[in-house]
């Protein structure tokens, strides 16, 4: 799972970098995902080089990911209602961030949530 993190980090990453620089580089809080990123990137390179504390660091990183749902939900709304009803939103940029950013995250608590369950069974 330390591995898909870091994978994780670097996708948010480019989210983040891409949003930046498609909003021509004067909206820095289009970096957000890329600071989500860096935090799984820390997460996974934590959970690889101490063993010992991996549970723990993926608990407390699958937390970060929900939030990270929780705060970009509203970009993946907006997406869907611009490709059914044709509604284009206000910051078309910031809306594809913000849905690419709760999919990842999304994927990753799933992936993260099978993890945990095969660790328990293998116990």
């Amino acid at each position: 799972m330390p591995i898909i993190t870091m994978l994780t980090g670097v996708l948010l990453a480019l989210i983040g970098v891409g949003g930046y620089l498609a909003t021509g580089q004067t909206h820095l809080t289009a970096l957000i995902p890329a600071a989500f990123g860096l935090l799984f990137v820390l997460a996974g390179v934590v959970a690889r080089t101490w063993p010992g504390s991996r549970k723990h660091v993926m608990h407390v990183i699958v937390s970060v990911a929900l939030l990270a749902v929780f705060g970009t939900v509203g970009g993946l709304f907006r997406l869907v209602n611009w490709g059914i009803a044709g509604v284009a939103p206000e910051r078309p940029a910031a809306a594809i961030a913000q849905g690419l950013t709760a999919v990842v995250c999304a994927v990753f608590i799933g992936l993260a949530v099978r993890s945990f369950i095969l660790a328990r069974r293998a116990r």
